[in-house]
């Protein structure tokens, strides 16, 4: 199964099991939102977290290769959004429960 396939896997459990969860988009990537606001999505083969608890970020941190969203990629990264590469891919229903809390 490639990124994208379990990025979609994923969105669509989370979708299916909280009726508050959405399918959008955000910086034309695929994302999910609840209650409005954009909380996971995929980007360049990756997923992409926030993780507003500091322990939680710095936990996502920690995997290798994992790092700050910078979607403009000018050094200016997004403070509460972590990039979790696909090498990590197990990881990444676990992270976005996190998120979601």
């Amino acid at each position: 199964m490639d990124a994208k396939q379990r990025f979609d896997e994923i969105a669509d459990d989370l979708v299916a099991r909280n009726a508050d969860v959405e399918l959008s988009q955000m910086m034309g990537m695929p994302a999910l939102k609840r209650g409005g606001k954009l909380w996971v999505g995929f980007w360049k083969g990756e997923m992409v977290f926030k993780l507003v608890d500091p322990a939680e970020r710095e936990r996502a941190l920690a995997f290798e290769g994992a790092h700050l969203f910078d979607p403009g990629e000018r050094d200016r990264p997004m403070k509460e959004w972590v990039v979790v590469p696909e090498v990590h891919a197990k990881e990444w229903p676990n992270l976005a429960e996190r998120a979601l809390r």
